[in-house]
């Protein structure tokens, strides 16, 4: 963690205003920018921690931070404790403890054992601009306190980041939905995240999700989730271009010589539109690019030397091929419509699926034309497997979509995300 101050600016403010808020010190609002009032709640914290109220987060402050950032604490038992003693001291309680610790005794707590501690607070921010760093942290925080959560890396990005795939479930059919293809379109990863918390605490909890009951689904079916196909592009969109990154001399000339990633990247760290890369009319993608003035590298719609040429789209493939599922949902943003045909090949028992999946959330749906036809991941899906594949275009507005429409966007998804899990077993 670096370290912030009066004047930092940027992803790391925003995600330390939003923990502070959630933790009760004023930080004032989630703007990115460490003012005065962010400044006097991190000096608050320090007081209540018996630290040097400098303002300044790093060092130790970090290290309290931490711990509400990933949701939990690790605690040593010591002479006398109990559970009930540990969570009143925590404002936990004695399930959620014994939830993240599997098999743990409460009447034969010893002198000197860890245990892990969570904070009854959510894990997955969403009033801020999620990078892949914050991914990382929020999977931590997920795997501790919901210890049956799998998580698996099913690839590297350009850059070598990992390519999360989150497993909830174990019944025999499966789904699996991702997000953020496009780095613009990365309010689509906090859009899972959430529903992967929000379906692991009802789960835990015994208690339904939205009308739907956590154990019939867990029972019955395998959901698999990757939050963030492209965390290179995402990197570059909310956090620049680093002099570090060994493709930064090709990456300016790429975006047409700015700097600024933020308002037009969509692609990979190698100017590849991911979501024309799949082996589904690709050819038909690549004559499009002299109309659409695309010459090579760049922000958008370039598809590549060669269909799967990207190893974040060869990780996607591998991974549809080894899970071989029922049902995908590649979630995108903007525009609050359903894509659901290919070329043609979709059939009517398609089109009624995405008919209901459309109706759950309040979106249209519809086909694709020109070059958004080709290339597609949904688009592979069904020409490759002949399985329901739907293109979810989130929210209304220009990408990157602001955080401020995401609490819209999940009320609307909510149910459609639940609706994909069983749908395809009863149409």
């Amino acid at each position: 963690m670096k370290t912030l101050k009066l004047g930092s600016r940027g992803t790391d403010v925003k995600k330390l205003q939003a923990v502070l808020n959630k933790i009760g010190y004023d930080a004032g609002k989630v703007d990115g920018v460490f003012g005065e009032k962010t400044e006097n709640a991190v000096m608050m914290l320090q007081r209540n921690f018996g630290l040097e109220s400098d303002g300044i987060v790093g060092g130790k402050t970090w290290t309290i931070l931490e711990t509400y950032y990933r949701g939990y604490d690790n605690y040593r038992i010591r002479y006398g404790d109990t559970l009930y003693k540990i969570s009143k001291a925590y404002y936990s309680n004695v399930d959620a403890i014994m939830g993240v610790n599997p098999g743990l005794n409460p009447f034969n707590l010893r002198v000197g054992m860890e245990i892990k501690v969570p904070y009854l607070i959510p894990i997955v921010d969403t009033n801020v601009d999620y990078t892949y760093d914050i991914l990382e942290m929020d999977l931590e925080g997920l795997k501790a306190v919901y210890p049956f959560l799998e998580v698996t890396t099913e690839g590297k990005s350009v850059l070598g980041r990992n390519l999360y795939t989150i497993k909830l479930g174990k019944g025999p059919n499966k789904v699996f939905y991702n997000g953020a293809h496009h780095a613009l379109e990365w309010i689509t990863t906090p859009l899972l995240m959430k529903f992967i918390e929000e379906f692991a605490g009802a789960y835990a909890m015994e208690q339904n999700i939205a009308g739907y009951d956590p154990e019939t689904i867990w029972n019955t079916n395998t959901i698999y989730i990757m939050p963030m196909v492209n965390p290179d592009g995402v990197d570059l969109v909310l956090n620049g271009l680093k002099k570090d990154n060994p493709y930064y001399n090709d990456l300016i000339k790429w975006n047409h010589g700015s700097i600024d990633f933020s308002r037009r990247w969509s692609a990979n760290n190698r100017g590849v539109d991911l979501n024309h890369n799949y082996d589904a009319s690709w050819q038909e993608s690549k004559d499009s690019e002299i109309y659409y003035g695309v010459e090579g590298p760049g922000p958008r719609r370039y598809s590549g030397p060669s269909p799967v040429s990207e190893p974040e789209a060869k990780a996607v493939v591998a991974f549809t091929e080894k899970i071989l599922p029922e049902l995908v949902l590649a979630y995108h943003s903007q525009g609050r419509v359903i894509y659901w045909n290919y070329n043609n090949m979709a059939t009517d028992r398609m089109k009624k699926i995405g008919e209901e999946l459309a109706k759950t959330a309040g979106y249209f749906l519809a086909e694709t034309y020109g070059s958004a036809s080709y290339a597609g991941y949904k688009d592979w899906v069904i020409k490759k497997f002949m399985k329901p594949g739907y293109t979810v275009e989130v929210g209304l507005g220009i990408n990157p979509l602001p955080i401020s429409q995401f609490d819209r966007i999940y009320k609307e998804n909510l149910g459609l995300l639940l609706k994909g899990i069983d749908i395809n077993m009863k149409i």
